[in-house]
């Protein structure tokens, strides 16, 4: 990443960024959570064994439920999410990603349960032909394969609103519902934020001299309540009576209030309207595979063929402010440093919050080096760095989904009083340090918690609940280098600058 001048990176931590005392839905309050795994949330038709069964066949679609063990609130906002995969499944797909077992997937869900929400890391249909001979046939499955994501997103927020119904087991809220797309899902996140009928699709990238792409009478309608069945219209890759969807949950609403996307992209800025749900994005501006901003969408090594021409958060989220759609966040005036650094990198807009680099998912990491069990592979298991990021990505996205979602009366993050090193008897020792550090304070002044940000003003270590005079951090594989200790009191904050050798 990128590193900001020390000038910058000074001024930003000038602004504090935690209340006095960790806060629901914006700190880790919970130790524990709760896991429900392998929920079934409807059946539908997948064509991913087309070949195997010369038609579409029905799919259970699944989910592991995370919440907060031990929380005594019952009317919680909750987070649908989903992993990316390319639309295949990981034993073609390379191998370290592609289902609801993810690790970064396991991680993003905990925390945010430990934070107090409800989540619902849940699976969609997969299935596309990225190696067809043809770009339309390419163009052609992969709009189906995002079509049908963005039904199964939708019927699982039906799920719970049905769920919610019928006694509310889950424990949510069903006017605060967050769609959440990582790389792929982060497609259909953009996609579920937008698409708002089937004639969205009507566009030219998604036509042939045949008619649209996608259609109504074989795919169900975009929310996914109504049966789609092939009524034997020559030329489709389907036989007559086939059915492509099963209608699930039909009556309760479809609605996401908020969405967000950990990469991925729009598939067309002419599906952004004024009443969509608001967007946080996380994206690298120089991904090569799904585009920053308009471009074309590569098939991932080794086979590199270009598919079809969409628009990443960099184009996107301009749009999103122009709308008005993000208004709530613009007016929220957030003054947090990760705000104010965004908005320094992004054109001065809201909701988008770029990772400057190479790594296209720096998010992302795998549970071992091949978690599916793919000859030949070599994933990433590099978590601690990958949890730098997702510490970025949480403390950005909490505020924006405080304020959308109304949970709490302040959601901006209280300013708190600078202190000086020497008023609170400040010391760090040693310092320079080769492995770990301990930070003291006079008896007067008890440390309630401390957070380490690096040069780059990335936030690499939390420590809560402190409460003493005393605290060793350790090295725990941090790299050589500058790094800054912002310690909480209940009197305000200091900064304390530490080297590692």
């Amino acid at each position: 990443m990128k590193q900001i001048k020390l000038s910058l990176l000074f001024l930003l931590l000038g602004v504090a960024t935690l209340s006095a005392q960790p806060r629901r839905y914006f700190d880790k309050i919970f130790n524990d959570v709760a896991v429900q795994t392998d929920i079934t949330y409807s059946t539908n038709a997948t064509i991913l064994l087309l070949t195997q069964f010369g038609q579409a066949v029905p799919q259970q679609l699944k989910m592991d439920v995370y919440s907060p063990a031990g929380d005594t609130e019952t009317n919680r906002p909750l987070v649908v999410m989903m992993h990316t995969g390319n639309f295949l499944p990981p034993q073609v797909n390379g191998g370290c990603s592609g289902t609801i077992k993810d690790a970064d997937n396991v991680a993003m869900a905990r925390r945010l349960a430990q934070m107090g929400y409800v989540v619902a890391v849940a699976d969609y249909r997969i299935g596309w032909n990225p190696i067809a001979s043809t770009q339309t046939e390419r163009v052609y499955t992969l709009i189906n394969a995002a079509y049908r994501g963005v039904q199964d997103s939708r019927t699982c927020a039906r799920f719970f609103r049905k769920s919610h119904a019928n006694g509310n087991p889950y424990g949510i809220d069903p006017n605060k519902l967050i769609m959440w797309g990582i790389g792929t899902g982060g497609y259909i996140s953009f996609a579920t934020a937008t698409l708002d009928t089937i004639t969205d699709t009507y566009i030219p990238k998604f036509l042939t001299p045949q008619g649209p792409m996608v259609l109504e009478f074989l795919s169900g309608d975009v929310d996914g309540t109504k049966v789609g069945i092939n009524p034997g219209v020559p030329g489709l890759p389907f036989p007559a009576g086939d059915t492509l969807n099963y209608p699930n949950h039909v009556g309760f609403n479809s609605r996401f209030n908020l969405c967000v996307n950990l990469g991925g992209a729009l598939g067309d800025l002419s599906w952004i309207d004024p009443g969509d749900s608001p967007m946080i994005s996380f994206h690298n501006p120089t991904d090569p595979f799904a585009p920053c901003e308009t471009g074309i969408v590569l098939v991932p090594p080794p086979v590199n063929l270009p598919v079809v021409e969409v628009t990443g958060s960099c184009g996107a989220q301009p749009v999103f402010n122009a709308e008005g759609i993000n208004n709530v966040f613009i007016n929220a005036n957030f003054q947090d440093p990760l705000s104010v650094k965004a908005r320094s990198i992004n054109g001065n807009i809201e909701g988008f919050y770029p990772f400057l680099g190479n790594d296209s998912s720096p998010w992302a990491f795998s549970s071992g080096l091949s978690p599916y069990g793919v000859a030949g592979t070599n994933c990433d298991t590099a978590s601690v760095a990958a949890g730098i990021y997702i510490d970025t990505i949480m403390t950005y996205f909490a505020p924006r989904a405080c304020a959308v979602l109304g949970l709490g009366a302040d959601c901006t993050v209280s300013s708190i009083k600078q202190l000086d090193q020497i008023e609170v008897g400040m010391t760090a020792r040693p310092n320079p340090a080769v492995t770990d550090i301990t930070l003291q304070t006079d008896s007067a002044f008890p440390m309630l918690h401390i957070e380490l940000v690096d040069v780059a003003g990335r936030l690499v270590r939390t420590f809560y609940e402190v409460n003493n005079n005393q605290y060793t951090i350790p090295r725990a594989g941090l790299d050589a280098g500058m790094y800054f200790a912002r310690v909480t009191f209940k009197e305000g904050v200091v900064t304390q600058k530490i080297m590692l050798r």
